[in-house]
């Protein structure tokens, strides 16, 4: 199963660039795995909040396939401890061909991406950053990769 992350917006801080990059080299030792870009809007400023989720929302629904798995990164979203992302993981590469997770820009995602999904997940009732949660999701995908082979970085 090949996975994805789609991130609206690049990445900014250098210290989150270091450790993202580094943990997605780790992942690849355990599937392949690629993260995808989608550029940040310009002149928003004229643009509503909506207007912004409508756009993004065009540019996300072009990168995807219509046989993809799609699993939105969303404040809604189910919550999964380590072990049951792992579960939930193991029984993705059963049935999906492509995995895609998404982290929308600063308002969330259209109606559009949303209809499209195939499921949500919520990383914590908490608030981060979109650029903290970039780190956190990748993070837990390698944690999930590890859980699943048993290796001991995860421990309960």
């Amino acid at each position: 199963m090949k996975t994805e992350l789609v991130l609206v917006g690049k990445t900014v801080n250098k210290h989150f660039i270091a450790c993202i990059n580094d943990y997605v080299e780790r992942i690849g030792h355990y599937m392949p795995f690629a993260v995808t870009t989608i550029p940040e809007l310009k002149n928003t400023k004229t643009l509503s909040e909506q207007q912004q989720k409508e756009r993004e929302g065009e540019l996300i629904l072009q990168r995807l396939q219509p046989t993809d798995t799609v699993v939105l990164l969303d404040e809604h979203g189910k919550q999964l401890r380590s072990i049951e992302f792992a579960e939930w993981m193991e029984r993705k590469y059963n049935t999906a061909r492509r995995l895609v997770f998404v982290i929308g820009g600063p308002y969330g995602f259209s109606p559009a991406v949303y209809q499209r999904a195939n499921e949500q997940l919520s990383l914590s009732p908490m608030t981060f950053s979109h650029q903290m949660v970039r780190l956190v999701f990748i993070e837990q995908l390698y944690r999930a990769c590890t859980i699943i082979k048993g290796e001991p970085y995860h421990h309960e």
